[in-house]
């Protein structure tokens, strides 16, 4: 781009030979670098706006995922601990419904043996009657 100035500047100030400047030809370079520098930098300032609104366009959606997972994972851990507490009562009510059956047969055991104590008692005491 400076090459192609430097060309359009010879150009304007070559006349008859001599080099003489002409200030409208120095201007118009002038102007057309100064348009050329303000449409870059227009042009950059929209590239930089744009990746901007990327930026803010993918913080935004790291942010409403972030929330969104913490929901899920909230979600998951109450749904988690609800079931580690009804798998907790189920067993619990097995191991108590165990005990309770056990107490049946320890007591009917202990009843058994008592009969067969006294059996054992009435055979080996025949004398003692009934």
């Amino acid at each position: 781009m400076e090459g192609e100035s430097r060309k359009r500047m010879k150009h304007g100030i070559e006349e008859n030979g001599q080099e003489v400047i002409d200030g409208a030809a120095l201007e118009i370079v002038e102007k057309e670098e100064t348009e050329t520098n303000t449409v870059g930098s227009e042009e950059m300032e929209l590239n930089i706006a744009h990746i901007f609104e990327k930026i803010e366009h993918f913080t935004q959606m790291v942010s409403e995922l972030l929330e969104s997972g913490k929901a899920m994972f909230k979600e998951l851990s109450n749904e988690f601990e609800e079931r580690l507490i009804s798998i907790h009562k189920e067993q619990m009510e097995k191991w108590q419904e165990e005990i309770k059956e056990l107490r049946l047969l320890d007591a009917s055991n202990e009843e058994a043996s008592g009969i067969l104590n006294n059996a054992r008692y009435v055979l080996q005491n025949p004398h003692i009657e009934s």
